[in-house]
């Protein structure tokens, strides 16, 4: 597949991010359709295809040529990352970030982004749900289980992008971060939007994903929440980063509270309910088929590792922390992935300081 290019200058991701070789090239200014490493995979597929399935080919690339559709239609919008004379007069990317910074309304905010950001994020859907199929189609004519494995690792990554934008809208607009860190994610967002590829997501996500495929290999003690300690024990091993975040962040009561949330699958409000229905009745524990009827309403505490489970029970998480916050009660205002990408942020910024003091 070809990469979709616009029209506008060149710029280079470079200035704002160190380089990694991981990450997506992109030769000019525009939406790689497809990734190297998605690529590989891709070609990978089609050729197992032509073997096992050739009736599906022309299916899949007429997807595909959809998707590229979709991408040159994003390329249209004009740059978020240079200087333009709108309509509505002069944006640059400095003045756009200042938007996000000061705009501190409540509600939904689609009618505040730019219409580059909101296509994109179809565009980037769409391609969730492309890679989906392709991994389920993958499964179903008996391709290698690392092919399938790593098709659905690409359909969970992208999946990240998507949650992405809440996360960093919900760092934009808090009052209580420091104007760089808020200006950093200001141009992360922009990034994002423009590229539809994040280089801290794609470093966060396969952390994430799994804490969340630990959560279930290890059913919690509901009640007690004994779990936690060995849901820990196992993530713990899994990345430096994450380590140092449960080291230096579980002591807030907040972070705590977020991370419970995550990985018992139910509400801060419903785990204290839960605690005190079950310490009344003197049951020590039960397990997660149990929760439902304890707490007498159908809660998925049993979710799976579909990608639109995270993605839903995220927002779930993200709803309620912005419910409290607005509200001012007791529980966890930010998600995990809030916390974990604040976090995240806090040590680039300190690397970068001190690399530049380094070299001074």
């Amino acid at each position: 597949m070809k990469n979709v290019n616009s029209e506008f200058s060149q710029v280079d991701i470079g200035e704002f991010y160190d380089s990694d070789d991981s990450q997506v090239v992109l030769e000019n200014e525009g939406i790689a359709v497809l990734t190297p490493k998605e690529k590989e995979l891709y070609e990978e597929l089609m050729t197992l295809l032509k073997e096992k399935a050739p009736e599906r080919l022309p299916i899949i690339e007429e997807r595909m040529k959809d998707l590229t559709q979709l991408a040159e239609a994003v390329a249209c919008f004009p740059s978020l990352l240079e200087r333009h004379d709108l309509a509505g007069g002069v944006r640059t990317p400095t003045l756009l970030v200042d938007s996000l910074i000061k705009h501190q309304e409540k509600g939904d905010t689609t009618l505040r982004l730019p219409s580059k950001a909101i296509l994109g994020k179809g565009y980037i859907v769409a391609k969730v749900h492309t890679f989906s199929s392709l991994a389920k189609l993958a499964a179903s004519v008996g391709a290698p289980e690392k092919l399938v494995q790593a098709l659905q690792l690409e359909t969970i990554t992208m999946m990240f992008t998507v949650m992405a934008e809440d996360v960093y809208l919900n760092l934009i607009n808090d009052n209580n971060q420091p104007m760089d860190f808020r200006r950093q994610w200001g141009m992360s967002l922009l990034l994002l939007w423009e590229h539809r590829n994040d280089q801290t997501i794609e470093s966060v996500a396969p952390v994430l994903q799994s804490v969340w495929s630990a959560r279930r290999k290890l059913a919690p003690a509901f009640g007690t929440m004994m779990g936690t300690s060995e849901l820990l024990l196992v993530s713990i091993q899994m990345d430096e980063q994450w380590i140092q975040f449960i080291k230096q962040r579980m002591g807030d009561p907040e972070v705590s509270q977020a991370m419970e949330e995550f990985l018992f699958g139910i509400s801060y409000e419903q785990i204290q309910q839960l605690r005190s229905i079950l310490k009344t009745k003197g049951i020590p524990a039960i397990n997660r088929d149990e929760v439902s009827t304890f707490l007498g309403e159908h809660v998925k505490a049993d979710a799976g590792l579909d990608y639109r489970d995270f993605y839903s029970l995220y927002t779930v998480r993200r709803d309620n922390a912005r419910a409290r916050e607005r509200m001012k009660v007791d529980g966890p205002h930010q998600t995990l992935e809030d916390y974990f990408i604040e976090f995240v942020t806090a040590k680039n910024m300190e690397k970068q300081s001190n690399d530049t003091f380094a070299k001074s």
